[in-house]
C-alpha cells in the first residue's frame, strides 16, 4: 500500500458550521506533505480526524488500511501508538524535567527496563540537539529549545506517522530553520510519513515533499512546492506571495459600512 493514511469525500461539521466539505487527501509512505491554508480553513480538523479525536459524520479516514472511525478504544490507542504528535506551542509537562517529557511516552506504552528508557531517551534528544540539557524544566530552556524536545517526545515510539500542527508558531527565523531541517530529517531517518500544518510558507516548502492548499473545507490546489510557487490559482497565489488583495477579502462578509451607517437610506 503505496499511502498510509486515506481521506474519502469526508463531510465534517461542528454543530451547524460547515467545516470540511467532501475532502478528500492522500498522504504517501515515507513522504512530508504540507496542509496550507488560511485560519478556519479545516487543517487542524484533518489532523484530529485521522488521530481519531473526532469522527466525520461521512466519508471515511483510513490510517495503514484501518478505518480509524469504527475503530474500538482499545484498537484506536493502539493505532495513535504508531502516531507521534507534535502539538502547537509544544505542549510539554510543564512540571517534568526535559528528560522525563520524551520518557512519559515510553514509560506509558511499553514495559521497557528504565536503563533502556534512559539510553532511547538521550538518543532522541542528541537528534534533537539537546541531550545536555535533559535535566532542566520547560521554563528553563528557550522557546525553539522547548519545540526541539516537543519533537523529540514526538518521535520517542519511532512512530509510523508524524503529524505536526503549526510547529513553527512564535519562533525566531533561526529556530524556524532548526526546526524544519528537523522535521525532515527525522522523517527520512526513521521511514515516518509526516503532516505537516502550517502557515510558514517558506519553511513548509522548503521540506514538503507535496503540497494540500485549503479553503472553507475544500482542496483549491495540490502538488510540489514548485508547482504552488508557480501556481496562477488566485487563492494559491494570494497565500503564497502574502498579497493583500485577493479571494481571502479584508473584510468580515455582511453588509456595507454605508449600510451599517444608515447612510444608504439617507440617500
Amino acid at each position: 500500500m503505496s499511502n498510509l493514511v486515506e481521506i474519502r469525500d469526508v463531510q465534517f461539521a461542528y454543530n451547524d458550521r460547515p467545516i470540511l466539505s467532501g475532502l478528500s487527501m492522500e498522504f504517501p509512505r515515507g513522504k512530508v506533505v504540507a496542509v496550507m491554508g488560511g485560519s478556519g480553513s479545516g487543517k487542524t480538523t484533518v489532523l484530529r480526524l485521522i488521530g481519531g479525536q473526532i469522527r466525520p459524520q461521512q466519508g471515511s479516514v483510513k490510517v495503514n488500511g484501518n478505518e480509524i472511525p469504527s475503530l474500538a478504544l482499545r484498537e484506536l490507542y493502539q493505532m495513535r501508538r504508531k502516531m507521534g504528535m507534535l502539538f502547537q506551542h509544544g505542549a510539554l509537562f510543564t512540571d517534568l524535567s526535559v528528560f522525563d517529557n520524551v520518557a512519559f511516552p515510553l514509560r506509558e506504552h511499553t514495559q521497557l527496563p528504565e536503563s533502556m528508557i534512559r539510553d532511547l531517551v538521550l538518543l532522541k534528544l542528541h537528534a534533537v540537539g539537546l541531550s545536555n540539557a535533559a535535566h532542566l524544566k520547560p521554563a528553563e530552556v528557550s522557546g525553539g529549545m522547548a519545540r526541539r524536545v516537543a519533537l523529540a517526545r514526538a518521535v520517542a515510539l519511532d512512530p509510523e506517522l508524524i503529524m505536526y500542527d503549526e510547529p513553527f508558531a512564535g519562533l525566531d527565523p533561526i529556530s524556524m530553520g532548526v526546526t524544519a531541517n528537523l522535521i525532515r530529517k527525522l522523517n527520512d531517518a526513521l521511514g515516518s510519513t509526516s503532516i505537516l500544518v502550517s502557515h510558514d510558507v517558506r519553511e513548509s516548502f522548503l521540506i514538503a515533499d507535496s503540497v494540500y492548499f485549503l479553503s472553507q473545507g475544500r482542496i483549491v490546489a495540490h502538488g510540489t512546492p514548485e508547482e504552488m510557487m508557480a501556481s496562477d490559482d488566485p487563492y494559491v497565489k494570494q497565500f503564497v506571495h502574502a498579497d493583500p488583495d485577493g479571494p481571502v477579502p479584508f473584510h468580515y462578509p455582511g453588509s456595507s459600512l454605508a449600510e451599517q451607517l444608515g447612510l444608504s437610506e439617507r440617500a
